[in-house]
């Protein structure tokens, strides 16, 4: 059963963001992702490590059942769609691609994605190298440097850096869980993949962070 996603208003636009990790963008029609690191387990069993092929499935199904719940009209991947070079779990993935193939996939290319151009082309995935823009948002798969430049008018979402935040309970307990983070002028999306780790955002006053924990969207205060 899909969760149901958390409705937020930004630059007059309607985000609905998923607890599995994604986020729709109602004008536009678009659904949202980054850092799905396809591959990855893939990548660390042919290095002996045995991460079982179940993570990268489970990935792959949450993917479609977001695309079947939204109903899309195009795919918008923020970077870090595979991990390395080609296995047999990326196989799995072209599999999918010829079941969902009217549906348009972008991608804004990020440091993992070394594959040739051919072959995100030959799978029908539009190629962005540095941004993709759709007014009022950009989406770059990193922040650059001189982002606090931006212009006011324009919001730069990215990815990434795999964005946690910690929540503390009784007795100096404390969890941490990936999260939507909202600063004034651009956005951190959490990473699609469940195989990736969590770096912990420190938001400032105004910054808007939500958690996902328990299938459940969570505004933090």
């Amino acid at each position: 059963m899909t969760q149901q996603p958390h409705r937020f208003h930004l630059k007059q636009q309607t985000l609905w963001l998923s607890p599995e990790r994604c986020m729709f963008w109602e004008e536009d029609k678009s659904l949202i992702v980054s850092d799905i690191h396809l591959g990855k387990s893939g990548h660390f069993r042919k290095a002996g490590i045995g991460i079982p092929q179940t993570v990268f499935k489970e990935d792959l199904q949450r993917l479609i059942a977001q695309v079947q719940f939204f109903k899309p009209e195009r795919l918008i991947v923020v970077g870090d769609f595979s991990h390395s070079n080609m296995n047999n779990e990326l196989k799995l993935f072209e599999k999918w691609r010829k079941d969902l193939s009217q549906l348009p996939i972008h991608l804004v290319k990020g440091n993992h994605d070394i594959l040739g151009n051919d072959w995100y082309t030959s799978h029908d995935i539009t190629i962005h190298h540095e941004q993709l823009h759709t007014a009022p948002f950009t989406f770059m798969h990193e922040l650059p440097a001189d982002a606090a430049n931006f212009p006011d008018d324009d919001y730069v979402f990215t990815g990434h850096v795999h964005p946690g935040i910690r929540i503390g309970g009784l007795g100096r307990q404390s969890l941490h869980f990936p999260c939507f983070y909202f600063a004034r002028k651009h956005a951190v999306l959490p990473a699609f993949g469940r195989f990736t780790g969590l770096y912990p955002v420190r938001p400032k006053k105004k910054d808007k962070v939500f958690a996902i924990a328990d299938k459940k969207v969570l505004e933090l205060q």
